[in-house]
Protein backbone atom coordinates (compact mmCIF):
# COMPACT_ATOMS: atom_id res chain seq x y z
CA UNK A 1 0.00 0.00 0.00
CA UNK A 2 1.57 3.84 -0.83
CA UNK A 3 1.24 4.91 2.71
CA UNK A 4 2.54 1.37 4.72
CA UNK A 5 5.52 2.97 4.99
CA UNK A 6 4.17 5.44 7.57
CA UNK A 7 5.08 4.47 11.04
CA UNK A 8 2.10 5.51 13.19
CA UNK A 9 4.52 6.53 15.94
CA UNK A 10 4.00 10.38 17.91
CA UNK A 11 7.45 10.78 17.58
CA UNK A 12 7.92 9.78 13.80
CA UNK A 13 9.08 12.14 11.25
CA UNK A 14 7.24 10.34 8.88
CA UNK A 15 3.81 10.79 10.67
CA UNK A 16 4.86 14.82 10.72
CA UNK A 17 5.13 14.47 7.32
CA UNK A 18 2.08 12.69 6.59
CA UNK A 19 0.21 15.28 9.23
CA UNK A 20 1.11 18.18 7.93
CA UNK A 21 -0.06 16.39 4.18
CA UNK A 22 -3.17 15.65 5.49
CA UNK A 23 -4.27 19.16 7.18
CA UNK A 24 -3.11 20.95 4.33
CA UNK A 25 -5.70 18.23 2.25
CA UNK A 26 -8.20 18.49 5.42
CA UNK A 27 -8.44 22.58 5.36
CA UNK A 28 -8.88 22.74 1.02
CA UNK A 29 -11.56 20.58 1.23
CA UNK A 30 -13.76 22.50 3.47
CA UNK A 31 -13.87 24.31 0.24
CA UNK A 32 -15.45 21.36 -1.20
CA UNK A 33 -18.19 21.43 1.87
CA UNK A 34 -19.31 24.63 1.16
CA UNK A 35 -20.01 24.35 -2.35
CA UNK A 36 -21.73 20.62 -1.35
CA UNK A 37 -23.05 22.05 1.51
CA UNK A 38 -21.85 19.08 3.24
CA UNK A 39 -20.60 19.64 7.06
CA UNK A 40 -16.70 20.00 6.76
CA UNK A 41 -16.65 17.28 9.96
CA UNK A 42 -18.14 14.69 7.47
CA UNK A 43 -15.23 15.37 4.95
CA UNK A 44 -12.57 14.88 7.53
CA UNK A 45 -13.90 11.90 8.42
CA UNK A 46 -13.83 10.43 4.94
CA UNK A 47 -10.71 11.67 4.32
CA UNK A 48 -9.62 9.64 7.49
CA UNK A 49 -11.35 6.34 5.42
CA UNK A 50 -9.66 7.13 2.59
CA UNK A 51 -6.28 6.96 3.58
CA UNK A 52 -6.70 3.78 5.98
CA UNK A 53 -6.28 0.33 5.93
CA UNK A 54 -9.45 -0.31 3.48
CA UNK A 55 -8.13 2.90 1.51
CA UNK A 56 -3.94 4.08 0.58
CA UNK A 57 -3.32 1.77 3.44
CA UNK A 58 -1.98 3.05 6.87
CA UNK A 59 -2.58 0.92 9.36
CA UNK A 60 -3.55 2.41 12.46
CA UNK A 61 -5.54 0.04 15.15
CA UNK A 62 -4.69 2.03 18.59
CA UNK A 63 -8.27 2.38 20.31
CA UNK A 64 -6.62 3.85 23.23
CA UNK A 65 -5.11 6.45 22.07
CA UNK A 66 -7.80 7.36 20.01
CA UNK A 67 -10.30 7.18 22.81
CA UNK A 68 -7.61 9.77 24.71
CA UNK A 69 -7.46 11.91 21.60
CA UNK A 70 -11.52 11.75 21.07
CA UNK A 71 -11.89 12.94 24.76
CA UNK A 72 -9.46 15.98 24.82
CA UNK A 73 -10.54 17.38 21.83
CA UNK A 74 -14.71 17.32 23.31
CA UNK A 75 -13.35 18.79 26.09
CA UNK A 76 -11.98 21.81 24.19
CA UNK A 77 -14.89 21.66 21.74
CA UNK A 78 -17.65 21.57 24.80
CA UNK A 79 -16.02 24.44 26.78
CA UNK A 80 -15.73 26.72 23.52
CA UNK A 81 -19.55 25.73 23.23
CA UNK A 82 -20.45 26.46 26.66
CA UNK A 83 -18.00 30.11 26.45
CA UNK A 84 -19.95 31.01 23.46
CA UNK A 85 -23.41 30.56 24.69
CA UNK A 86 -25.34 33.74 25.57
CA UNK A 87 -26.98 33.10 28.45
CA UNK A 88 -29.85 35.86 28.24
CA UNK A 89 -30.67 33.47 25.19
CA UNK A 90 -30.50 30.32 26.76
CA UNK A 91 -32.44 31.24 29.72
CA UNK A 92 -35.98 31.49 27.93
CA UNK A 93 -35.19 27.51 26.61
CA UNK A 94 -33.66 26.61 29.54
CA UNK A 95 -36.10 24.37 30.83
CA UNK A 96 -36.97 22.29 27.34
CA UNK A 97 -33.16 21.82 26.62
CA UNK A 98 -32.44 20.17 30.42
CA UNK A 99 -35.60 18.10 29.35
CA UNK A 100 -34.55 16.78 26.10
CA UNK A 101 -30.82 15.88 27.07
CA UNK A 102 -32.62 14.05 30.22
CA UNK A 103 -35.98 12.50 29.76
CA UNK A 104 -35.29 12.92 25.77
CA UNK A 105 -32.19 10.90 25.90
CA UNK A 106 -33.77 8.28 27.90
CA UNK A 107 -36.87 8.09 25.91
CA UNK A 108 -34.87 7.67 22.70
CA UNK A 109 -32.77 4.34 24.40
CA UNK A 110 -35.39 2.74 25.43
CA UNK A 111 -37.46 3.11 22.07
CA UNK A 112 -34.14 2.07 20.15
CA UNK A 113 -33.22 -0.37 22.11
CA UNK A 114 -36.33 -2.54 21.57
CA UNK A 115 -36.22 -2.00 18.10
CA UNK A 116 -32.60 -3.24 18.00
CA UNK A 117 -33.70 -6.36 20.20
CA UNK A 118 -36.74 -7.02 18.16
CA UNK A 119 -35.44 -6.27 15.02
CA UNK A 120 -31.95 -5.21 13.77
CA UNK A 121 -30.46 -7.12 16.67
CA UNK A 122 -31.40 -10.52 15.68
CA UNK A 123 -29.36 -10.38 12.24
CA UNK A 124 -26.53 -9.54 13.49
CA UNK A 125 -26.10 -11.61 16.87
CA UNK A 126 -28.40 -14.04 16.46
CA UNK A 127 -30.90 -15.16 19.03
CA UNK A 128 -27.95 -14.62 20.86
CA UNK A 129 -28.45 -10.77 21.79
CA UNK A 130 -29.60 -9.46 25.44
CA UNK A 131 -31.83 -6.77 25.68
CA UNK A 132 -28.89 -4.60 27.81
CA UNK A 133 -26.39 -5.42 24.98
CA UNK A 134 -29.22 -3.60 22.51
CA UNK A 135 -29.75 -0.72 25.23
CA UNK A 136 -26.07 0.07 24.65
CA UNK A 137 -25.80 0.51 21.27
CA UNK A 138 -29.01 2.78 21.74
CA UNK A 139 -27.49 4.97 24.13
CA UNK A 140 -24.02 5.25 22.64
CA UNK A 141 -26.17 6.84 19.69
CA UNK A 142 -28.80 8.38 21.46
CA UNK A 143 -27.17 12.40 22.20
CA UNK A 144 -27.41 14.88 19.59
CA UNK A 145 -23.86 15.31 18.77
CA UNK A 146 -22.20 18.77 20.22
CA UNK A 147 -19.67 19.13 17.86
CA UNK A 148 -21.40 18.32 14.57
CA UNK A 149 -24.12 20.86 16.00
CA UNK A 150 -21.84 23.21 16.93
CA UNK A 151 -19.94 23.25 13.46
CA UNK A 152 -23.11 22.84 11.38
CA UNK A 153 -25.40 25.87 12.86
CA UNK A 154 -21.54 28.38 13.46
CA UNK A 155 -20.05 27.08 9.89
CA UNK A 156 -22.75 27.41 8.10
CA UNK A 157 -23.69 30.92 9.58
CA UNK A 158 -27.54 29.42 10.21
CA UNK A 159 -29.56 31.88 12.35
CA UNK A 160 -32.64 30.58 13.54
CA UNK A 161 -36.26 31.80 14.89
CA UNK A 162 -37.68 31.21 18.02
CA UNK A 163 -34.54 30.92 20.25
CA UNK A 164 -34.48 27.45 18.32
CA UNK A 165 -30.42 28.01 18.38
CA UNK A 166 -29.51 28.29 21.74
CA UNK A 167 -32.20 25.58 22.90
CA UNK A 168 -30.01 23.27 20.19
CA UNK A 169 -26.94 24.50 21.86
CA UNK A 170 -27.62 23.96 25.35
CA UNK A 171 -29.31 20.16 24.69
CA UNK A 172 -26.38 18.83 22.55
CA UNK A 173 -23.66 20.56 25.33
CA UNK A 174 -25.64 19.22 27.83
CA UNK A 175 -27.12 15.37 26.22
CA UNK A 176 -23.53 14.11 25.48
CA UNK A 177 -22.79 13.73 29.08
CA UNK A 178 -25.52 11.85 29.77
CA UNK A 179 -25.20 9.52 26.62
CA UNK A 180 -21.57 8.86 27.78
CA UNK A 181 -22.93 8.15 31.65
CA UNK A 182 -25.75 5.63 30.52
CA UNK A 183 -22.82 3.82 28.16
CA UNK A 184 -20.17 3.90 30.97
CA UNK A 185 -23.28 2.25 33.24
CA UNK A 186 -24.43 -0.80 30.90
CA UNK A 187 -20.75 -1.71 30.04
CA UNK A 188 -20.40 -1.80 33.75
CA UNK A 189 -23.45 -3.75 33.89
CA UNK A 190 -22.14 -5.94 31.66
CA UNK A 191 -18.85 -6.81 32.28
CA UNK A 192 -18.55 -6.43 36.16
CA UNK A 193 -19.74 -9.77 37.82
CA UNK A 194 -20.71 -8.31 41.05
CA UNK A 195 -23.37 -6.30 38.98
CA UNK A 196 -24.79 -9.02 37.22
CA UNK A 197 -26.68 -11.13 39.77
CA UNK A 198 -28.76 -8.35 40.46
CA UNK A 199 -31.94 -8.49 39.26
CA UNK A 200 -34.16 -6.33 36.47
CA UNK A 201 -35.98 -4.24 39.24
CA UNK A 202 -32.54 -3.63 41.49
CA UNK A 203 -30.13 -2.49 38.40
CA UNK A 204 -33.09 0.05 36.96
CA UNK A 205 -32.76 1.23 40.69
CA UNK A 206 -28.86 1.29 41.13
CA UNK A 207 -28.74 2.70 37.36
CA UNK A 208 -30.65 5.78 37.89
CA UNK A 209 -29.64 6.15 41.54
CA UNK A 210 -25.72 6.61 39.84
CA UNK A 211 -26.75 8.43 37.25
CA UNK A 212 -28.21 11.36 39.40
CA UNK A 213 -24.98 11.49 41.81
CA UNK A 214 -23.00 11.71 38.72
CA UNK A 215 -25.09 14.64 37.64
CA UNK A 216 -25.46 16.15 40.35
CA UNK A 217 -21.50 15.85 41.16
CA UNK A 218 -21.42 17.26 37.67
CA UNK A 219 -23.22 20.06 38.08
CA UNK A 220 -21.69 21.24 41.78
CA UNK A 221 -17.98 21.10 40.22
CA UNK A 222 -19.37 23.16 37.32
CA UNK A 223 -20.85 25.95 39.28
CA UNK A 224 -17.43 25.80 41.77
CA UNK A 225 -15.28 26.04 39.23
CA UNK A 226 -16.79 28.65 37.07
CA UNK A 227 -17.67 31.15 39.94
CA UNK A 228 -14.05 30.74 40.88
CA UNK A 229 -13.18 31.54 37.92
CA UNK A 230 -15.20 34.67 37.99
CA UNK A 231 -13.22 35.65 40.66
CA UNK A 232 -10.04 34.93 39.90
CA UNK A 233 -9.49 35.89 36.23
CA UNK A 234 -10.22 39.73 36.57
CA UNK A 235 -7.32 39.79 39.00
CA UNK A 236 -5.07 38.21 36.54
CA UNK A 237 -4.21 40.81 33.80
CA UNK A 238 -2.73 38.86 30.62
CA UNK A 239 -1.89 41.24 27.91
CA UNK A 240 -1.04 38.31 25.53
CA UNK A 241 -4.53 37.06 24.38
CA UNK A 242 -3.23 33.58 23.13
CA UNK A 243 -2.14 33.02 27.19
CA UNK A 244 -5.24 34.42 28.33
CA UNK A 245 -6.86 31.96 26.41
CA UNK A 246 -4.66 29.05 27.01
CA UNK A 247 -5.25 30.29 31.31
CA UNK A 248 -9.44 30.00 30.68
CA UNK A 249 -8.96 26.99 28.95
CA UNK A 250 -7.16 25.37 31.64
CA UNK A 251 -10.21 26.04 33.93
CA UNK A 252 -12.31 23.25 31.06
CA UNK A 253 -9.46 20.36 31.96
CA UNK A 254 -9.53 21.68 35.97
CA UNK A 255 -13.39 21.14 35.94
CA UNK A 256 -13.42 17.57 34.22
CA UNK A 257 -10.68 16.21 36.21
CA UNK A 258 -12.27 17.37 39.36
CA UNK A 259 -15.77 16.04 38.66
CA UNK A 260 -14.16 12.64 37.54
CA UNK A 261 -11.83 12.80 40.99
CA UNK A 262 -15.26 12.87 42.87
CA UNK A 263 -16.72 10.34 40.35
CA UNK A 264 -18.72 13.04 38.76
CA UNK A 265 -19.32 13.34 35.02
CA UNK A 266 -16.98 15.74 33.49
CA UNK A 267 -18.50 16.79 30.56
CA UNK A 268 -21.51 18.25 32.45
CA UNK A 269 -18.64 20.25 34.51
CA UNK A 270 -16.78 21.45 31.63
CA UNK A 271 -19.86 23.20 29.73
CA UNK A 272 -21.45 25.12 33.29
CA UNK A 273 -18.09 26.60 34.16
CA UNK A 274 -17.66 27.49 30.50
CA UNK A 275 -21.02 29.11 30.09
CA UNK A 276 -21.07 30.84 33.95
CA UNK A 277 -17.14 32.08 32.77
CA UNK A 278 -18.40 33.45 29.51
CA UNK A 279 -21.30 35.45 30.80
CA UNK A 280 -19.89 36.17 34.16
CA UNK A 281 -16.95 36.99 34.24
CA UNK A 282 -14.85 40.30 33.53
CA UNK A 283 -12.77 39.42 30.72
CA UNK A 284 -10.92 41.80 28.71
CA UNK A 285 -10.63 41.27 25.00
CA UNK A 286 -13.04 38.59 25.58
CA UNK A 287 -14.13 38.62 21.06
CA UNK A 288 -9.97 38.01 20.35
CA UNK A 289 -10.11 35.26 23.24
CA UNK A 290 -13.64 33.57 21.52
CA UNK A 291 -11.65 33.34 18.05
CA UNK A 292 -8.19 32.12 19.63
CA UNK A 293 -10.93 29.26 21.06
CA UNK A 294 -12.46 28.75 17.37
CA UNK A 295 -9.02 27.91 16.19
CA UNK A 296 -8.12 25.46 18.58
CA UNK A 297 -12.06 24.00 18.21
CA UNK A 298 -11.04 23.29 14.22
CA UNK A 299 -7.78 21.61 14.99
CA UNK A 300 -9.45 19.34 17.70
CA UNK A 301 -12.03 18.42 15.00
CA UNK A 302 -10.02 18.30 12.35
CA UNK A 303 -7.53 16.20 14.58
CA UNK A 304 -10.78 13.88 15.81
CA UNK A 305 -12.68 12.99 12.74
CA UNK A 306 -9.05 12.35 10.72
CA UNK A 307 -8.10 9.89 13.77
CA UNK A 308 -12.00 8.40 14.21
CA UNK A 309 -11.61 8.17 10.30
CA UNK A 310 -8.45 6.03 9.89
CA UNK A 311 -10.10 3.64 13.04
CA UNK A 312 -13.16 2.78 10.42
CA UNK A 313 -12.82 -0.05 7.93
CA UNK A 314 -15.65 0.38 4.89
CA UNK A 315 -14.77 -3.57 4.94
CA UNK A 316 -15.90 -4.23 8.21
CA UNK A 317 -18.83 -2.05 7.90
CA UNK A 318 -20.21 -3.61 4.63
CA UNK A 319 -21.34 -7.03 7.13
CA UNK A 320 -23.34 -4.36 9.37
CA UNK A 321 -24.67 -2.23 6.90
CA UNK A 322 -28.40 -3.42 7.07
CA UNK A 323 -28.90 -3.63 10.29
CA UNK A 324 -27.10 -0.36 11.08
CA UNK A 325 -29.00 1.55 8.28
CA UNK A 326 -32.40 0.39 9.69
CA UNK A 327 -31.33 0.86 12.80
CA UNK A 328 -30.41 4.67 11.45
CA UNK A 329 -33.68 5.10 9.86
CA UNK A 330 -35.48 4.19 13.06
CA UNK A 331 -33.14 6.34 15.06
CA UNK A 332 -33.91 9.48 12.59
CA UNK A 333 -37.43 9.29 11.95
CA UNK A 334 -39.03 7.55 14.94
CA UNK A 335 -37.05 7.44 18.07
CA UNK A 336 -35.52 11.01 18.54
CA UNK A 337 -38.84 12.44 16.79
CA UNK A 338 -40.91 10.33 19.82
CA UNK A 339 -38.55 11.94 22.26
CA UNK A 340 -38.53 15.20 21.02
CA UNK A 341 -42.31 15.34 20.85
CA UNK A 342 -43.20 13.80 24.08
CA UNK A 343 -40.39 15.76 26.23
CA UNK A 344 -41.72 19.24 24.76
CA UNK A 345 -45.56 18.23 25.30
CA UNK A 346 -45.98 20.21 28.11
CA UNK A 347 -44.45 23.46 26.60
CA UNK A 348 -47.70 24.28 24.63
CA UNK A 349 -46.19 27.61 23.27
CA UNK A 350 -43.54 25.91 20.85
CA UNK A 351 -45.28 25.05 16.91
CA UNK A 352 -45.38 21.72 15.46
CA UNK A 353 -42.97 22.82 13.23
CA UNK A 354 -40.41 24.21 15.74
CA UNK A 355 -40.67 20.72 17.25
CA UNK A 356 -40.32 18.87 13.62
CA UNK A 357 -36.98 20.70 13.34
CA UNK A 358 -35.72 19.92 16.47
CA UNK A 359 -36.46 16.75 15.61
CA UNK A 360 -33.79 16.64 12.43
CA UNK A 361 -31.28 18.06 14.32
CA UNK A 362 -30.45 14.98 15.90
CA UNK A 363 -27.33 14.83 14.35
CA UNK A 364 -24.59 12.45 14.96
CA UNK A 365 -20.75 12.98 14.91
CA UNK A 366 -17.90 12.91 16.98
CA UNK A 367 -19.75 11.67 19.99
CA UNK A 368 -20.96 8.51 19.74
CA UNK A 369 -18.02 7.30 17.97
CA UNK A 370 -15.96 7.92 20.67
CA UNK A 371 -18.56 6.28 23.14
CA UNK A 372 -18.36 3.91 20.79
CA UNK A 373 -14.94 2.78 22.18
CA UNK A 374 -15.78 2.69 25.77
CA UNK A 375 -17.43 -0.79 25.14
CA UNK A 376 -14.58 -2.11 22.73
CA UNK A 377 -11.51 -0.82 25.39
CA UNK A 378 -13.46 -2.97 27.95
CA UNK A 379 -13.65 -5.78 25.76
CA UNK A 380 -17.84 -5.98 25.91
CA UNK A 381 -18.75 -8.82 23.54
CA UNK A 382 -19.58 -8.05 20.00
CA UNK A 383 -18.19 -4.26 20.49
CA UNK A 384 -16.19 -4.21 17.05
CA UNK A 385 -19.57 -4.93 15.86
CA UNK A 386 -21.62 -1.85 17.26
CA UNK A 387 -18.34 0.40 16.68
CA UNK A 388 -19.25 -0.56 13.04
CA UNK A 389 -22.97 -0.24 13.49
CA UNK A 390 -22.22 3.77 15.47
CA UNK A 391 -19.91 4.41 12.01
CA UNK A 392 -22.47 3.72 9.53
CA UNK A 393 -25.34 5.62 11.66
CA UNK A 394 -23.25 8.55 12.58
CA UNK A 395 -22.17 8.61 8.61
CA UNK A 396 -26.16 8.68 7.93
CA UNK A 397 -27.00 11.12 10.03
CA UNK A 398 -24.12 13.58 9.12
CA UNK A 399 -25.19 13.31 5.44
CA UNK A 400 -29.03 13.20 5.82
CA UNK A 401 -29.38 15.72 8.44
CA UNK A 402 -26.10 17.72 8.55
CA UNK A 403 -26.22 18.30 4.71
CA UNK A 404 -30.36 19.41 4.97
CA UNK A 405 -29.83 21.49 7.80
CA UNK A 406 -30.28 25.02 6.34
CA UNK A 407 -32.69 23.74 3.11
CA UNK A 408 -35.40 22.00 6.11
CA UNK A 409 -34.46 25.20 8.26
CA UNK A 410 -35.39 27.59 5.14
CA UNK A 411 -38.39 25.28 4.07
CA UNK A 412 -40.29 25.60 7.36
CA UNK A 413 -39.45 29.03 7.24
CA UNK A 414 -37.61 28.92 10.72
CA UNK A 415 -34.32 30.75 9.44
CA UNK A 416 -33.31 34.17 9.31
CA UNK A 417 -31.76 35.11 6.19
CA UNK A 418 -28.29 35.89 6.27
CA UNK A 419 -26.63 38.97 7.38
CA UNK A 420 -24.36 40.46 4.55
CA UNK A 421 -20.81 40.54 5.54
CA UNK A 422 -20.22 44.13 7.77
CA UNK A 423 -16.97 45.73 6.60
CA UNK A 424 -15.01 46.59 9.73
CA UNK A 425 -12.10 47.39 8.36
CA UNK A 426 -9.96 44.83 10.19
CA UNK A 427 -10.87 46.34 13.43
CA UNK A 428 -13.22 45.20 16.76
CA UNK A 429 -14.79 46.79 19.14
CA UNK A 430 -14.43 45.69 22.53
CA UNK A 431 -18.07 44.09 23.48
CA UNK A 432 -18.73 47.29 26.06
CA UNK A 433 -18.64 49.75 23.37
CA UNK A 434 -21.40 48.42 21.17
CA UNK A 435 -21.08 46.29 17.53
CA UNK A 436 -20.78 47.19 14.29
CA UNK A 437 -23.83 46.53 11.88
CA UNK A 438 -23.98 47.27 7.86
CA UNK A 439 -27.38 49.08 7.16
CA UNK A 440 -28.57 49.21 3.16
CA UNK A 441 -30.70 52.18 2.73
CA UNK A 442 -34.18 51.63 1.48
CA UNK A 443 -36.97 54.09 0.04
CA UNK A 444 -38.66 54.50 3.06
CA UNK A 445 -35.49 55.84 4.85
CA UNK A 446 -35.41 58.49 2.30
CA UNK A 447 -38.93 59.27 2.25
CA UNK A 448 -38.24 62.10 5.33
CA UNK A 449 -35.25 63.52 3.50
CA UNK A 450 -32.02 62.50 1.74
CA UNK A 451 -29.62 63.85 3.78
CA UNK A 452 -27.76 61.98 6.69
CA UNK A 453 -28.86 64.27 9.43
CA UNK A 454 -32.76 64.17 8.34
CA UNK A 455 -32.75 59.87 9.05
CA UNK A 456 -33.06 60.85 12.55
CA UNK A 457 -31.13 57.66 13.53
CA UNK A 458 -32.54 56.40 17.20
CA UNK A 459 -30.04 57.25 20.30
CA UNK A 460 -27.30 54.88 20.68
CA UNK A 461 -26.14 54.85 16.91
CA UNK A 462 -23.75 56.20 14.76
CA UNK A 463 -22.64 56.49 11.30
CA UNK A 464 -19.08 55.57 10.89
CA UNK A 465 -18.50 55.07 7.28
CA UNK A 466 -20.47 55.14 4.03
CA UNK A 467 -19.90 52.77 1.85
CA UNK A 468 -21.06 53.52 -2.10
CA UNK A 469 -19.82 51.90 -5.31
CA UNK A 470 -16.90 50.13 -3.94
CA UNK A 471 -15.70 53.41 -2.51
CA UNK A 472 -15.99 54.46 1.62
CA UNK A 473 -16.92 57.70 2.14
CA UNK A 474 -16.20 60.04 5.32
CA UNK A 475 -19.78 60.71 6.76
CA UNK A 476 -21.44 64.56 7.43
CA UNK A 477 -24.90 65.76 8.64
CA UNK A 478 -25.47 67.17 4.92
CA UNK A 479 -24.13 63.83 2.94
CA UNK A 480 -26.81 62.97 0.22
CA UNK A 481 -27.76 59.74 0.54
CA UNK A 482 -28.84 57.35 -2.40
CA UNK A 483 -30.62 53.91 -2.50
CA UNK A 484 -28.30 51.23 -1.81
CA UNK A 485 -25.91 52.55 -0.03
CA UNK A 486 -24.12 51.03 2.77
CA UNK A 487 -23.99 52.70 6.36
CA UNK A 488 -21.66 50.93 8.51
CA UNK A 489 -22.90 51.90 12.13
CA UNK A 490 -22.06 51.56 15.48
CA UNK A 491 -24.63 50.56 17.90
CA UNK A 492 -24.18 51.06 22.03
CA UNK A 493 -25.30 53.19 24.47
CA UNK A 494 -25.28 57.06 24.38
CA UNK A 495 -25.49 60.45 26.80
CA UNK A 496 -27.94 62.41 24.57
Amino acid sequence: MPLAIFSVNLLSDNLLLLASVLVFVAVLITKVGVKLGAPSLLLFLILGMAIGQDGLGLKFEDYELADHIGHFAITVILFTGGFETVLKETKPVMKQGVMLSSLGICITVILTGLFIFFATGRIIAGTGVTLMACLLVAAIMSSTDSTSVFSVLHGKRLKLRSNLGPLLELESGSNDPMAYILTILLVRFMTEPSLQGLGTGVSIVAGVLVVLIQVLIGVAVGFGVGYGAKWLLPKIKLQNTSLMGILILSTAFFANGLASLFQGQGLISIYIAAVIISNKANIDRKKDIAKFFDGITWIMQLAMFLILGLLARPSLMIPVMLPAVLTGLFLIFVARPAGVFLTLAPFRGMKFKEKLFISWVGIKGAGPIVFALYPVLHEVHGASAVFNVVLVVSLMSLILQGMSLTPVAKWLNLSYPEDPEVESFGMELPEEMGMLSDHVVTPDDLSAGKTLRELHLPHGIRVMMVKRSGKFLVPHGSMELFEGDHLIIVMGESDD
